[in-house]
């Protein structure tokens, strides 16, 4: 695996194009014929995360950069199979916390930077933004307990980062995020307490409510 080379330097564009391709590529052949194509997407994400970021000196930015780019390569390979990248969303994001949690600890930049990855993925490979953002909080939802986190800290970080992403796609698709995240998602109710603007970096952190 490429990624293991990485030894905590900055990864080049070369590098980071070549890692997102063959991340597709596995995930592609992990979840191709299968019957339960969610536990394979899951498996398949997380064990390519772990692996590759075992034996690195990633760290900060550069961590995250690799979560990223193992989460582009995932929607490409939903996307290639046909698959639906919306409803593979939280497959893909318990698969990128669940690895990234077996070798380090993930906290909330983690799981925000992941949604905003699910939610610019499904927009570059003509996705639903809105059900990505909503599988991308059903994931860390779910991954919550695991990462020593609580559903609502999890889903306020990944709300979060979904915004963000949309926000700096278009005013249409901050729009449909915001919608969806003004409603409960498995069980939990982020509401948003202010519009967002398009590509605005002071973002606030949507806030659970029960």
């Amino acid at each position: 695996m490429n990624a293991r080379d990485m030894n905590g330097g900055t990864r080049s564009y070369r590098e980071q194009t070549n890692f997102v391709s063959e991340t597709r590529d596995y995930i592609v052949s992990a979840i191709g014929g299968v019957g339960d194509v969610g536990k394979a997407t899951v498996d398949a994400v997380s064990g390519m995360l772990a692996h590759s970021i075992k034996g690195t000196r990633l760290v900060g930015s550069e961590l995250l950069g690799l979560v990223v780019d193992t989460i582009t390569g995932a929607v490409r390979a939903v996307s290639d199979v046909g698959g639906e990248v919306g409803g593979a969303a939280k497959s893909i994001m318990v698969g990128a916390l669940k690895g990234t949690q077996q070798v380090g600890k993930v906290g909330a930049e983690t799981v925000s930077t992941s949604a905003a990855a699910v939610v610019k993925g499904a927009f570059d490979v003509g996705g639903s933004v809105a059900e990505a953002a909503k599988g991308a909080v059903e994931g860390a939802i779910e991954a919550a307990r695991d990462l020593g986190m609580s559903a609502e800290e999890a889903a306020s970080a990944a709300g979060s980062g979904a915004i963000q992403a949309a926000g700096e796609i278009s005013s249409r698709a901050l729009e449909q995020v915001q919608t969806v995240m003004t409603k409960t998602i498995s069980g939990v109710k982020v509401v948003l307490k202010e519009p967002f603007r398009p590509g605005s970096r002071n973002v606030d952190r949507a806030r659970p409510r029960g």
